[in-house]
């Protein structure tokens, strides 16, 4: 049964993103909810139905997890419009959304979901030993990380961008200008190696994006690098502090997927085909708009790939 908005989820949504700054859920911290029936009464924050007693083939990850009734995503805490924990400790965002799709069409409700913070430097370490079911955390699909793990997406595409101060002080103008300067980025992140290995720049390296803030606001670095989603999240966040080079020009193709078990052949085509009816049904321009589309225009969402 597809997940589709409803007029009056989709206004609870917005209330809810309004009133309290995003929908609520469990963090790593906490033990899911027991569910006790799939198709919850309470509202989706995020406005979508929950399938109802789903079938799925005996052995398989879908049936798994929707007979659990619980699932655990990994996602940022500190990404903004992304994936960035609320006032209320639970993370609210485009991939949360997303995941919270996934989840939907396994019949588990919002409040069954297991938010687990996923950092770039162990987004395949968890996938591997189990501690997440599936990460959705703005993870870009390359082929170093398809050595060790399996991707379903991409569901949207990003770019690296460049973010200063506010008044761009340093007068640059793209990564070119960034050779022999420092440069914050997250360790293990493909921008932070890109703008070293292909620009030059001196990297100092942190284990989250928001870490990178106050350097840069101090002048210890010239610049943040990351995809230029996240990084128009912090500009929004922090207005008058920072700005975006050339008004965000990207210059890389950051595809971002769904990060799962690798081998798990018949959960990555599911998701696959979830993620392209979302797209077909508009559900997926929904989810955008409730939340990276508080800021950002609403983007043409790519076909998944499947290799």
């Amino acid at each position: 049964m597809r997940s589709k908005l409803t007029l009056g989820a989709a206004a609870f949504a917005v209330l809810a993103l309004t009133a309290c700054g995003g929908p609520a859920g469990t963090t790593s911290s906490e033990a899911p909810e027991e569910s006790t029936d799939s198709g919850s009464s309470t509202e989706h924050p995020y406005g979508l139905e929950v399938a109802e007693a789903p079938e799925f083939e005996e052995g398989t990850t879908m049936a798994e997890l929707s007979e659990a009734g619980a699932i655990t995503i990994g996602t940022k805490f500190d990404q903004p419009l992304f994936g960035l924990v609320g006032p209320d400790g639970a993370p609210e965002g485009f991939d949360v959304a997303v995941g919270s799709l996934i989840a939907a069409e396994l019949g588990i409700p919002f409040e069954s979901i297991e938010w687990t913070e996923t950092v770039s430097a162990n987004r395949e370490t968890f996938i591997e030993n189990g501690t997440v079911d599936l990460v959705a955390a703005t993870y870009t699909i390359n082929d170093a990380r398809k050595e060790v793990i399996d991707f379903a997406g991409p569901y949207y595409e990003a770019g690296q961008a460049l973010m200063v101060q506010a008044g761009n002080p340093e007068g640059l103008t793209g990564p070119d200008d960034v050779a022999g300067l420092a440069v914050c980025s997250v360790e293990g992140s493909t921008p932070a190696a890109r703008i070293v290995d292909e620009y030059g720049a001196e990297l100092q390296a942190t284990d989250a994006y928001s870490n990178c803030l106050d350097p840069l606001r101090n002048g210890q670095v010239v610049a943040v690098t990351t995809d230029n989603v996240i990084l128009a999240g912090f500009v929004d966040q922090n207005a008058g502090e920072f700005e975006l080079v050339n008004d965000g020009e990207t210059f890389t193709e950051e595809p971002y997927g769904i990060g799962l078990t690798k081998g798990d052949d018949a959960f990555r085509d599911w998701i696959n085909d979830v993620l392209d009816e979302a797209v077909a049904d508009g559900t997926m321009a929904e989810l955008w708009e409730q939340t990276a589309g508080t800021v950002l225009p609403t983007p043409e969402f790519p076909a998944t790939d499947r290799y």
